[in-house]
């Protein structure tokens, strides 16, 4: 048994419900590999997690972090031979990565190049895959396609904006009115999302060939008037709860959300069509995408904004900051040493 600090989501509520407690991990399982974990993501879903609004989510006590980047310190039975202590990884959890160790499977664990910043590299783990696949394996969105994204300024919106324009798209979206300037220019044409003159603007315009609507409910309906002919509705994420009290108060019917985006295709004759994304870790694609993205990285393609970054001691802080942060990009909670 090792000793280590980590976050606990006590039970579901506001911050207060967060706790940095001292706790044994076991050595690693058969198959797992411990990691020391120099940096974890931090987004949405911890929110909506320690609110107890994710789906299907576990029941507290837990402890959350969706993505971990580290070094790997031992290894389980049966699984020696990929990576020895002192290598650098990272992984897909969706839980426990807000600890000092962490024991992961192995089959799930990614080399990390040595020339890539910790904080930087752990965003593309999580964020930046779900930016990448729904871009170009879900939405295909090719030159001179037009996308409309919703939360530019945030991690997985600053991600699908990246790679859209790497697609040579353009890309249209909603963010807070104090980040438009910056917005545009990276190339992006914002509009508030409160006042709704992005749907008219947009069906004006002859509407857009993909939506990417991390928000749910309500905001779906609005995103699908803005598709022209042959476009697609991408749903993911549904962090709406966490932006506003009121989703908290009251549960959302998330299995019934799925459900009515899907039905949405029984009634579209256009070509027009709507589905959910959700990151797979064990998808056959997962490894080779986060690669392809570390390769991007490495050599200068893209680049990483991280706008805040937390000590696990200030992880009430990350919380209160996360929908009233004035920046752009990600969010990460460095736990170990800074890589």
């Amino acid at each position: 048994m090792t000793n280590i600090r980590k976050v606990v989501v006590k039970s579901f509520g506001d911050e207060s419900k967060l706790e940095v407690v001292n706790a044994d991990i076991a050595p690693p399982g058969a198959r797992e590999v411990q990691v020391a974990v120099d940096y974890a993501s931090f987004g949405g879903a911890d929110v909506n997690m320690r609110k107890g609004r994710y789906p299907f989510q576990r029941q507290a006590p837990f402890t959350p972090g969706y993505s971990l980047l580290g070094t790997v310190v031992a290894n389980g039975e049966g699984a020696a031979s990929r990576f020895a202590a002192g290598t650098r990884v990272a992984c897909l959890t969706v839980y426990d990565a807000q600890a000092e160790r962490a024991n992961v499977p192995e089959a799930f664990v990614i080399p990390v190049p040595a020339a890539v910043a910790g904080r930087e590299a752990v965003a593309l783990v999580n964020e930046w895959v779900t930016a990448y696949q729904m871009v170009t394996r879900v939405a295909r969105v090719t030159r001179g396609a037009r996308v409309f994204v919703h939360g530019l300024s945030g991690a997985v919106g600053q991600a699908i904006l990246a790679i859209a324009k790497l697609q040579s798209a353009q890309v249209f979206g909603t963010a807070s009115a104090r980040n438009h300037d910056a917005l545009r220019a990276q190339g992006a044409t914002p509009f508030a999302y409160a006042d709704k003159a992005w749907i008219d603007a947009m069906q004006r315009a002859g509407g857009v060939d993909a939506v990417f609507d991390p928000l749910g409910f309500r905001s779906f309906d609005e995103s699908e008037s803005i598709l022209r002919r042959g476009g697609v509705l991408v749903a993911y994420g549904m962090n709406g709860p966490g932006f506003a009290d009121a989703y908290a108060a009251t549960p959302r019917p998330f299995l019934l959300e799925y459900l009515r985006v899907f039905a949405k295709n029984l009634k579209f004759g256009n070509g027009r069509r709507a589905t959910f994304y959700g990151l797979n870790r064990a998808s056959k694609y997962y490894a080779a995408d986060l690669a392809t993205l570390f390769g991007w990285l490495e050599r200068g393609e893209i680049s990483v904004t991280v706008k805040a970054e937390f000590e696990l001691d200030a992880i009430r802080n990350a919380h209160l900051a996360w929908a009233n942060d004035p920046g752009m990009g990600a969010t990460v909670i460095r736990v170990g040493a800074a890589a």
